[in-house]
């Protein structure tokens, strides 16, 4: 193939064409539409990236990387003192679990307490951490409740409440629930209403004094690599014992969420999909306008494969242009989002108060290579319609 030959021609059919000039503006439509998509796609998927990371961090700490449970067998200072001989480099909470209501005035609210040591909870939950920064000492009966629940109680900090405990114990010939005067020390804020509204701490010794249970509900556990962490630690624990990773308790969510993601992705790929239309309608009325010279070129010398390429390049040109240009853009929004606080989010609805952007290198291949694929195929047919030009039928009519 001569490439001068081909290169010459093309920086010819570049150039504005006054007698032919709606190809052009076609073409400009068409770069300006995959400009278009690929800046969409790049921050759409940026803000669901983000969203998703967001979700996850918070959802990873009020779950907790790995917890180990009571199931058949109960969990208790052995199997504590077997995993720290096992992992000495993770981060461990053992916790109490139990249901409780909580009760001031005339306000009941139901809550699902944990009975933790604070230093213990704070060394692998940051957010309970900035919950008791400035605590230097507990009482057995300090309790840290959500923010939601916090306000709609319409408490104070070192208040004390009651709370009335699902355990019932005897008492003469019926039983009584346990009742017990909590104060509340603090509280925390998750950016998550269920978690906000639903979950309360509470000192583990005295927890244990009112339960009066000696063995835990399970342990919390912090793992740098969870997902291989996991089984290690199945290995190790005797059967009887449950084990389950933060993905796991809510795999339901994260599914939506990556079907939603992939769904967004799909539609918004029909930008670029619409404007690739106009690369080839573009070449084709190209191909219309100049088949006199590309039979003559023919005629001359020229092989399929050099019109092929004329062609096939010209549209190449078109769309990498338009996808360079949008990722351009679609860098520059990212940029302006991440930097300047444009966008505000109700906190008490997506936990946070500025949009959250993060593009992965994944999806933004994803998205290049999708586009460059796409702006392919369009140019495919029209270089193929013009390597198939008839050159005697050609000559001879035109």
């Amino acid at each position: 193939m001569n490439k001068k030959f081909v290169n010459f021609i093309i920086k010819r059919y570049l150039r504005f064409d006054k007698k032919h000039p709606f190809i052009y503006i076609s073409f400009i439509l068409a770069f300006l539409g995959i400009l278009t998509g690929v800046a969409t796609l790049m921050i759409a998927m940026g803000i669901m990236n983000g969203m998703d990371r967001e979700f996850e961090k918070k959802l990873k700490v009020m779950n907790y990387p790995i917890t180990v449970y009571s199931s058949l067998v109960n969990v208790d200072d052995s199997t504590l003192k077997l995993l720290k001989k096992h992992f000495p480099e993770f981060k461990y909470s053992p916790y109490i679990e139990t249901s409780a209501v909580v009760q001031n005035s005339s306000n009941l609210n139901g809550v699902l307490l944990y009975g933790v040591d604070f230093k213990k909870e704070a060394n692998i939950n940051y957010i309970f951490k900035n919950a008791i920064n400035g605590i230097d000492k507990t009482g057995l009966f300090d309790v840290v409740l959500g923010k939601r629940l916090f306000s709609d109680l319409g408490i104070s900090k070192g208040e004390k409440i009651i709370m009335i405990f699902s355990k019932i114990t005897p008492l003469g010939f019926g039983i009584s629930p346990i009742i017990k005067k909590v104060k509340i020390v603090s509280y925390f804020n998750s950016g998550l209403v269920a978690y906000d509204k639903g979950i309360a701490y509470m000192n583990i010794e005295g927890l244990k004094r009112i339960l009066h249970q000696n063995f835990y509900s399970g342990i919390h556990i912090y793992s740098p690599n969870p997902f291989k962490d996991i089984e290690k630690i199945k290995k190790i624990l005797p059967p009887g014992i449950g084990v389950i990773g933060w993905w796991q308790q809510n795999g339901n969510f994260f599914a939506a969420l990556k079907m939603e993601k992939r769904a967004l992705f799909l539609v918004l790929m029909l930008i670029i999909i619409v404007a690739s239309l106009n690369i080839i309608s573009s070449l084709l009325m190209m191909i219309m306008s100049k088949r006199k010279e590309i039979a003559l070129m023919m005629s001359l010398g020229a092989g399929k494969k050099e019109i092929k390429a004329v062609f096939l390049r010209l549209g190449l040109i078109v769309g990498l242009i338009g996808i360079i240009s949008g990722a351009l853009v679609g860098g520059v929004g990212i940029w302006v989002l991440k930097t300047f606080d444009i966008i505000k989010l109700p906190a008490d609805v997506y936990g946070v108060s500025k949009l959250p952007i993060n593009l992965s290198f994944t999806d933004f291949n994803l998205i290049i290579f999708g586009a460059f694929v796409i702006v392919l195929f369009a140019s495919f047919y029209p270089a193929l319609k013009a390597s198939k030009t008839d050159v005697l039928e050609t000559l001879r009519y035109e």
